[in-house]
């Protein structure tokens, strides 16, 4: 195993720093960047999409300029993006790195992304775009119990592992049956390929876990960046960008943009009218909501009080959804580093904070 100053590291070197949101792993890739010896790519299901700049805490474009950062900004908030396209391009973009005479550093917090990386995927095919709106629009009129009940007819082995309030997954397992008549589950047992079983590469895992309530801290700092940054107003403008955005997209359910959107709903802001499924989303809270249950009869959305009862609402759903967007991820980089890797080119170190590790890169 190399040493892990970065001046040290082999030519072939692929380098991935792993750490929960909020932790400040941004702010070390920079500084590797600025050695001259790496070049970024971004390992962030939520920076692929363009116009969501705030929400996710995106750089800026003089951030960008000074750090270019591969995989940012390269599909609408109306498109698609999955684990299989992100391992295609990273498997491009190591090469024409090496080709340079660089070194890959992945740095981002979708765990997802780092464990068909290291662990490897399975061969369940891309879903056909017809198939993926039969079941967009399945879950829009007939909602989520009925795809759930599909799976426990048609593949109830992987109903043992998802909860009903798992859409994503969910609806992913519904398009592959559909499309193969094949489970989830059985396409789920074939042998992984991983790009870390090229040995012709020394890869180097650099995974953060810093304490649960620094994190907290740091987390809650963020998300009140981002209020005063004007968060509700781009999602708002988005709304009115893509008028095709659905709730349902998986931009739209990124931790955060939910939450914004959820609010804009409730308090039956003008832009959910922008299409049928966004207008059904705000009809839908607006009946089901405890805000407007422990409001007087015949009050007006439109009072202050009730807008902004609704606002600190939302905000403390953020928050919350984002502690535990953290939590999985540390749950993920656990798991991560319990893999058991028979080629010597793979190590996975872990630290306590970024700090200690910036004190072993530099």
């Amino acid at each position: 195993m190399p040493s892990l100053n970065h001046k040290n590291l082999p030519d072939n070197t692929v380098l991935s720093l792993i750490a929960p949101t909020a932790s400040g792993k941004t702010d070390l890739a920079c500084k590797l960047y600025d050695t001259g010896r790496f070049e970024l790519i971004s390992v962030d299901s939520a920076l692929i999409y363009r116009d969501m700049n705030i929400g996710t805490a995106k750089p800026t474009d003089a951030e960008l300029a000074q750090f270019p950062h591969h995989l940012v900004d390269i599909i609408d908030p109306t498109e698609v993006y999955n684990v299989a396209n992100f391992v295609t391009d990273v498997k491009s973009l190591i090469e024409q790195i090496h080709n340079k005479g660089k070194i890959p550093l992945l740095v981002g917090g979708t765990m997802m992304y780092y464990m068909a990386l290291f662990d490897g995927l399975s061969a369940v095919p891309d879903t056909d775009p017809k198939i993926r709106q039969k079941v967009a629009n399945w879950l829009y009129n007939q909602g989520i119990d009925e795809l759930y009940a599909y799976l426990q007819k048609h593949d109830p082995k992987i109903c043992n592992k998802l909860k009903i309030t798992d859409t994503q997954r969910i609806t992913r397992a519904v398009e592959v049956h559909l499309q193969t008549d094949v489970a989830m589950s059985v396409w789920q047992t074939t042998p992984k390929q991983a790009l870390c079983h090229d040995t012709s590469k020394q890869w180097i895992g650099l995974s953060v876990c810093p304490d649960r309530a620094w994190l907290h801290d740091r987390i809650a700092l963020r998300l009140d960046m981002m209020w005063q940054a004007g968060f509700i107003d781009e999602v708002i403008g988005l709304i009115r960008q893509y008028p095709t955005l659905t709730p349902t997209m998986p931009s739209m359910r990124c931790v955060g943009y939910r939450q914004v959107l959820e609010f804009l709903a409730v308090i039956g802001h003008d832009a959910m009218m922008i299409n049928d499924q966004m207008a059904r989303l705000s009809s839908d809270l607006q009946k089901n909501n405890k805000i407007l249950e422990n409001l007087p009869k015949n009050h007006p959305k439109s009072n202050q009080n009730f807008v902004d009862l609704a606002c600190q609402d939302m905000k403390n759903k953020a928050l919350y959804a984002t502690r535990q967007l953290a939590k999985r991820q540390s749950t993920w980089q656990r798991q991560l580093q319990r893999l058991n890797f028979n080629n010597t080119n793979v190590k996975i170190t872990s630290f306590d904070s970024i700090q200690q590790l910036k004190n072993c890169l530099f």
